[in-house]
């Protein structure tokens, strides 16, 4: 009888185990530990695809714990990315232009993004506002009429540095700018891990994943903080929040300037790995693999935490990462780009699809 009652409450438990984390997560986990055993066998070095691994989740993670301030506040998913992505790209260009160089010209970006991010989240929360209830529909023609009108500016404004500029005409800035003697691998170098003196191509990037830590402990903190609790008061419960005697529109606006700050900064990181500015039509393509991310990592378009951050990230970049390599090992052909297409938007389309069941899954 006792046998029975113990396995009983340890099938239940292990039943309460597996919802918690969500049976689809556990399948996309199982998946991507599939690639993992299977790199050996495809021929693929480990030890390379682990780096690669690490590598994208630190450029990618900061801009998934973007998303976090305005699902709490009610906003909803931040669709609007890509404003928040001009922000740091004006910091970058910004930065370059005025000649600084090395770890300094990382700080200047942050600080010149700043003023940028600010200014146009509070444009983006007055309009959020404005129409409650319809905010990402909203968030994405921003998004990309963002894109699109900076599309021209990138072309008109007066840069001169000759490392940006286009080399014929001396003016516009190029689709693709170098970040090497500025601040290319200014934190993934920072105490970085480096295994390759011992014959293993593994690779850690300390330095941004420190940064990520740091950014991510901040927002654990404001969460619980006077303020944070307001925040996830209004997106949880409005009428309770105004009732409270807490300004429903100031908090909104508040939870999107943080979001716009924070995708400034996310965009930098993410150029400092990846060693290159991409302009123009480059930050169409970040918005949903961070909306997928964190949705992949349990969110829902009024709840997140920075677990759901961590294990969407992981799960997202994993797989984007580790599938079209094992792929092609195992069949000897080169379809790295078309499974790359193929995993990333099917794993965008589930997480849309699951958005709006709140945390069931």
């Amino acid at each position: 009888m006792d046998n029975t009652t113990n396995t009983l409450a340890e099938q239940s438990k292990l039943r309460r185990l597996v919802n918690s984390y969500g049976v689809p997560r556990l399948i996309i986990t199982g998946f991507l530990l599939l690639m993992f055993i299977l790199a050996p066998v495809a021929g693929v070095d480990f030890a390379t695809q682990i780096t690669n691994v690490i590598n994208r989740f630190s450029w990618n993670a900061i801009m998934v714990l973007a998303m976090v301030p305005m699902i709490h506040s009610g906003c909803g998913l931040n669709m609007g990315l890509p404003l928040a992505i001009i922000s740091g790209l004006l910091g970058a260009t910004l930065s370059i232009e005025l000649g600084f160089t090395g770890g300094m010209s990382f700080f200047m970006a942050i600080l010149l993004s700043t003023p940028f991010a600010i200014l146009l989240g509070a444009a983006y929360g007055f309009l959020l506002n404005k129409i409650k209830g319809g905010e990402m529909m909203v968030a994405t023609y921003v998004g990309f009429s963002s894109v699109s009108f900076m599309c021209m500016m990138w072309l008109l404004l007066p840069y001169k540095s000759p490392t940006m500029v286009w080399g014929f005409a001396g003016k516009g800035l190029r689709t693709t700018i170098s970040l090497e003697g500025f601040y290319d691998k200014v934190l993934a170098n920072f105490l970085a891990i480096d295994l390759n003196k011992f014959g293993i191509n593994l690779v850690i990037p300390t330095g941004s994943l420190l940064f990520f830590a740091l950014l991510a402990f901040l927002m654990w903190a404001f969460l619980h903080t006077k303020t944070g609790t307001a925040m996830t008061a209004v997106g949880s419960n409005p009428a309770f929040a105004k009732a409270a005697g807490i300004s429903i529109d100031k908090t909104r606006m508040l939870s999107v300037i943080l979001s716009t700050w924070l995708g400034a900064i996310g965009i930098l990181v993410y150029e400092q790995g990846f060693g290159f500015v991409q302009l123009y039509m480059a930050s169409f393509n970040m918005a949903l693999p961070a909306v997928a991310a964190i949705l992949i990592g349990g969110a829902s378009v009024n709840k997140a935490s920075i677990t759901n951050v961590i294990i969407g990230t992981f799960l997202y970049q994993g797989l984007v990462t580790m599938t079209p390599t094992v792929m092609n090992g195992l069949f000897h052909m080169d379809m790295s780009e078309v499974i790359r297409i193929i995993v990333s938007n099917g794993m965008i389309v589930y997480a849309l699809t699951r958005k709006t069941e709140g945390g069931k899954n």
